[in-house]
């Protein structure tokens, strides 16, 4: 679909008036050029909660905050809310400028929500987050990025969405919409942070499952969307970071994800934070949270990300 002025207008005022975010976007960028596979989906505005948080999301884009100096590498941010809304405010446009101020430039997704009456289902976000990394590539001469360099950066439910990008590139969720379709969907690193990784008892208590497949779903269905599941070895690089006291994402989420890469040689990353809860963000400050990026920062750094 196609983003007029007036929308244009209001996802930037969105992003503007959010409680935390920093900085805005420079574009945004329509994430289909007509209506996403199977259709459907709420109408009117985005609603945007006092904390930033987008739902009734009917205008699904990539916001684009880029550096001043870019350095070549991208990033893909999808922030959590367990598809239930999206925490723009307190994760993704933070996140954003953080990465841009590094030279990164960052990509905010703003992803389908399964249960807002959207055709594919609980496919639409996977669908969303695929189309997001090959429309990063096909416009890397537009932003200076090297299409080597994609990484994907997810919270909470984010983190299960981008975690599923990364373990299911060579799954192909939709048809081909156009020449972007052509590029990989593949990202070259994953940092997923306190994700929901894990749809199976006795982990399944979350929002994530609720919204994606339902209160009862079948044996086959929980694993069929659970990340570990699809980790193979040509899987990209994963920085997990997670705290000890996360009542929403149990931390045996990042310790199954942590299992299963090494168990595949994929090479992993996890953090383990003695504080901090749920949800925040780019750390809450005076808690053991705030000391991730520090870390995330040197990981990127490590795979050739940051300069």
């Amino acid at each position: 679909m196609l983003l007029d002025r007036r929308t244009l207008l209001f996802l930037m005022a969105a992003t503007i008036g959010s409680p935390i975010a920093a900085a805005s976007p420079v574009a945004t960028i329509p994430l289909w050029p007509g209506e996403p596979p199977g259709g459907g989906g709420p109408g009117g505005p985005v609603d945007v909660s006092s904390r930033g948080a987008w739902s009734n999301i009917a205008t699904l884009c990539l916001q684009v905050y880029q550096p001043d100096r870019p350095n070549g590498s991208a990033v893909l941010v999808a922030a959590g809310g367990g598809y239930r809304r999206i925490e723009m405010g307190r994760e993704a446009h933070p996140a954003a400028t953080w990465l841009a101020a590094r030279g990164i430039t960052a990509f905010v997704l703003a992803y389908r929500l399964p249960g807002e009456a959207w055709g594919a289902g609980p496919l639409a976000p996977l669908q969303d987050a695929q189309r997001a990394i090959r429309l990063i590539r096909a416009s890397a001469a537009d932003y200076g990025i090297d299409i080597r360099r994609v990484g994907v950066l997810g919270f909470s439910a984010g983190g299960h969405l981008l975690g599923l990008a990364a373990t299911r590139s060579a799954f192909r969720a939709y048809r081909a919409f156009d020449a972007a379709d052509a590029q990989s969907a593949r990202p070259d690193n994953a940092a997923l942070i306190y994700p929901i990784i894990t749809l199976e008892p006795p982990y399944d208590h979350t929002s994530t499952r609720r919204a994606l497949i339902g209160r009862h779903p079948s044996a086959e269905k929980s694993g069929e969307w659970s990340v570990q599941i699809h980790v193979r070895q040509d899987c990209p690089s994963i920085f997990l970071a997670q705290a000890e006291d996360d009542e929403v994402s149990n931390p045996a989420n990042s310790e199954i994800m942590a299992q299963a890469c090494k168990g595949a040689g994929v090479p992993v990353e996890l953090l383990h934070l003695s504080g901090g809860g749920h949800g925040f963000g780019m750390g809450r400050p005076d808690t053991p949270s705030s000391d991730w990026p520090g870390s995330y920062e040197t990981w990127l750094r490590q795979r050739g990300m940051l300069a």
